[in-house]
């Protein structure tokens, strides 16, 4: 592991006096393959809680979860625009909540992917779209640096069907409000995400399909 990424061998977390609190939660919708996800969100989640974030470092998915060939099971993904059951099928909520929760705190986005297609209703959707973050291993990955003054931590939470993150900090982290604007051309939409302040956080282009969930 990069020796710039995390200095967790350094101190344990009770070194740390993270007091103050960034909280989201989603759904975790129902499907086909539903407890095969809920293991591999559960899976993700404990190896990303296990982690510090100190100033300037970077906080890279596929290098804190790792293969996930490896103890993860089979769920819905999405592969060049078809759905498709591959081992850590379903992470992909969790890569998406951690990256929402850092637009909303102002941590530096190094890289993200949006989803190629989005197959969701307003019914079955669990996040805005927009603030999705696909996750390919040796691929696509989601890199987030703490551009903060102290350390943050991601904490995620699994009760019942129900997804919470927190993200915890020494000091109070000012937060973000996030503007949607959408675009619809033909087959496609364009999606736009704003802060409060009019910056322009990311443009996301998805062919739009329907899909039994």
């Amino acid at each position: 592991m990069s020796k710039d990424l995390f200095r967790f061998s350094k101190k344990c977390q009770n070194d740390f006096d993270f007091r103050y609190a960034i909280t989201l939660t989603q759904e975790i919708k129902p499907s086909k393959t539903f407890d095969n996800k809920l293991h591999n969100i559960l899976l993700a989640s404990k190896r990303i809680n296990r982690y510090v974030l100190e100033p300037n470092q970077i906080f890279s998915f596929f290098k804190v979860v790792g293969n996930p060939n490896q103890d993860f099971k089979k769920s819905r993904t999405l592969v060049n625009g078809h759905l498709v059951e591959e081992n850590g099928g379903g992470m992909c909520q969790v890569s998406g909540i951690i990256y929402q929760i850092s637009l909303i705190a102002g941590l530096e986005i190094l890289e993200r992917h949006n989803h190629s297609v989005d197959i969701y209703t307003n019914e079955t959707r669990f996040a805005p779209l927009g603030c999705d973050a696909t996750i390919v291993y040796g691929y696509k990955d989601l890199r987030i640096k703490n551009n903060l003054a102290f350390p943050v931590k991601f904490k995620i939470e699994i009760k019942e069907s129900f997804i919470h993150i927190n993200l915890l900090s020494e000091k109070a982290i000012k937060e973000k409000e996030l503007l949607f604007e959408s675009q619809l051309d033909k087959e496609f939409i364009t999606v736009n995400v704003l802060n409060n302040d009019r910056q322009l956080l990311n443009q996301s282009k998805y062919k739009r399909m329907k899909a039994e969930l």
